[in-house]
């Protein structure tokens, strides 16, 4: 599931913290696997995933996108 960050940087940080903080990997995409400015993270939920580890993932992403200043962009 790619979620658009769209700053390398900002990609990279947001996985790192993910792993650090929260205990979740996460794989960030960038550029030359995508182009620049549509960097992103790429989910991999599995059935072993259970409700309550998708909304830790949920908690940790919200908290961090406010942290990073990202808009938040509805599908």
């Amino acid at each position: 599931v790619p979620v658009l960050v769209g700053d390398a940087a900002k990609c990279k940080w947001i996985s790192d913290l993910l792993l650090d903080n929260c205990g979740v990997y996460v794989q960030p995409i960038n550029y030359p696997t995508v182009p620049k400015k549509t960097e992103r993270l790429r989910i991999t939920p599995t059935p072993l995933h259970s409700d309550a580890d998708i909304a830790h993932l949920v908690d940790a992403l919200h908290s961090l996108w406010s942290r990073c200043a990202l808009a938040r962009h509805v599908a």
